[in-house]
């Protein structure tokens, strides 16, 4: 393919997502028809060049011989491009019903579009600088998203959000510095970038990358560094399910897989302190989060809190530093992408039917809204890890990769046994109750209430039987994984 095509793929939706803003904000109609036009034909782009384009860097911008913007997709970047392209639209679709009767529509298409281009833009970085710059814009057009509702709730939620990112963007700047102090500004390899001796000794190059995985941790929701992922979850249903899902969170486990495995590499870092400390945290991490969830009667909320569980799933393959652990790792970036973004939809589309935020308000709901509650209760079973589903499939391999590393791994495998049975108590809890109501319960006040539209149950559909695909042929797409980061 051409080597413009793959520039395209991020020029085009900056583009648009700029142009949306000079659409009029009352005709909704426009902006949401001229947004998922964007986004599709954007997944269509991406997806041709996932399956035709090369492997050639592509410098867009040289500011010094060491600093330059390049655009390179390894096997890595296409896979997460693949999972940014599938669900981008999706969620498109979906806000089409959500955002209907909200404010500031235009805005929140705008910045949506954009940040489907910065999302992009971090999976086909070529090497950390291109990286961190994308980063940070996904920061800032994901910003006014959070204030979308600009309620004093949602002023709260982005300015932490904000300031929490700001500050993981400096201890990754830190881990940055570090590299290209030492020269070692090229492209990512597998391996690492970081070769020979290091400057100031192996300590202080791990306590710089240790630096940097905290950094870029903010953005997965690593223990204690999680609280903004909370508090967002007040913006719209579309919103936390990007956050959640897609593009935010994802981002932040992908640019860890990115500084460990292919800049400083890890022939520096594995059976250190620094691996140890990341893998108790991630673990840590895992216990916490579920933990939290079952105590949490909000319904976003208790999702939210999941997601800070399952985040650290990734991290803690990720950080297994073996070939078993990375390829576990992102099996569970593409399964928990389309359980979680299948929940929050789910939960979305009471909260627009019904107004119910509280699990204890769901009795029998289920009845009312049988197709959402059927796929919340798949999502639900993936969660826990049941078969044949995806969740099953990733979980799987992560616990086999822990057993396989030994030693400290074993503290991460029991805490995700643990999780395991956690996740099953929160998840099932809201869905026993949708189905099988309390005696008490008022099903009188649920006459009202009826299914979502189709723009709301397409995507929740076709995602709940990607999950089931997904778990079926859960070898095939391991070895295709594998295949893609040379394993």
């Amino acid at each position: 393919m051409p080597s413009f095509w793959l520039p395209l793929c991020i020029l085009f939706p900056l583009a648009a997502g700029a142009a949306l803003f000079a659409l009029p904000d009352r005709s909704f109609r426009l902006l949401f028809g001229t947004t998922l036009a964007v986004t599709t034909v954007t997944s269509a782009l991406v997806w041709a060049w996932i399956l035709w384009g090369g492997e050639a860097a592509i410098a867009l911008i040289r500011f010094a011989p060491e600093l330059e913007l390049l655009l390179k997709t390894d096997g890595l970047g296409r896979f997460f491009l693949g999972v940014l392209a599938t669900l981008w639209p999706l969620t498109v679709l979906y806000a089409g019903s959500y955002m209907r009767d909200q404010q500031h529509v235009r805005s929140f298409f705008a910045f949506f579009t954009l940040a489907y281009c910065a999302a992009i833009g971090v999976a086909a970085a070529g090497n950390l600088f291109t990286l961190y710059c994308f980063y940070e814009f996904l920061t800032l057009s994901t910003v006014p998203l959070i204030l979308q509702p600009m309620t004093s709730a949602a002023r709260k939620a982005a300015r932490e959000y904000f300031l929490y990112s700001i500050g993981g963007s400096a201890f990754a700047f830190v881990a940055m510095l570090y590299l290209l102090a030492h020269g070692a500004s090229g492209p990512f390899t597998p391996g690492g970038i970081l070769r020979g001796e290091v400057f100031g000794g192996e300590g202080i190059a791990r306590l710089f990358w240790l630096f940097g995985f905290l950094g870029f941790s903010v953005k997965a929701a690593l223990f204690p560094l999680h609280r903004w992922l909370i508090k967002a979850s007040v913006a719209p249903t579309p919103v936390t399910a990007l956050l959640h899902a897609v593009a935010v969170v994802k981002s932040g486990a992908f640019a860890v897989i990115r500084l460990t495995q292919y800049c400083y590499g890890t022939e520096l870092l594995a059976d250190s302190w620094a691996q140890t400390a990341a893998l108790l945290l991630a673990a840590f991490t895992v216990v916490y989060g579920s933990s939290l969830a079952v105590r949490e009667t909000h319904f976003k909320r208790r999702l939210a809190y999941s997601t800070v569980a399952n985040l650290s799933y990734i991290l803690f393959g990720a950080m297994l530093m073996t070939p078993a652990g990375l390829a576990a790792a992102l099996l569970h970036i593409a399964a928990h992408a389309c359980i979680k973004i299948v929940s929050f939809f789910c939960a979305g589309a009471v909260l627009h039917e019904s107004g119910r935020e509280s699990v204890f308000e769901l009795d029998g709901i289920g009845r009312r809204m049988p197709v959402t509650f059927a796929c919340f209760t798949v999502s639900a079973f993936a969660l826990m890890g049941l078969p044949p589903l995806n969740g099953f499939v990733s979980k799987w391999y992560l616990l086999a990769a822990a057993a396989e590393s030994g030693g400290v791994a074993w503290i991460g495998a029991g805490a995700l046994l643990l999780s395991a049975l956690l996740t099953a108590i929160y998840m099932l809890t809201a869905a026993r109750r949708a189905w099988f109501p309390d005696r008490d319960a008022n099903l009188a006040s649920l006459a009202a209430v009826h299914e979502a539209d189709w723009k709301m149950l397409v995507p929740m559909v076709l995602l709940t039987l990607g999950m089931l695909l997904c778990g079926v042929f859960g070898e095939p797409i391991l070895r295709a994984v594998q295949a893609a980061i040379g394993l």
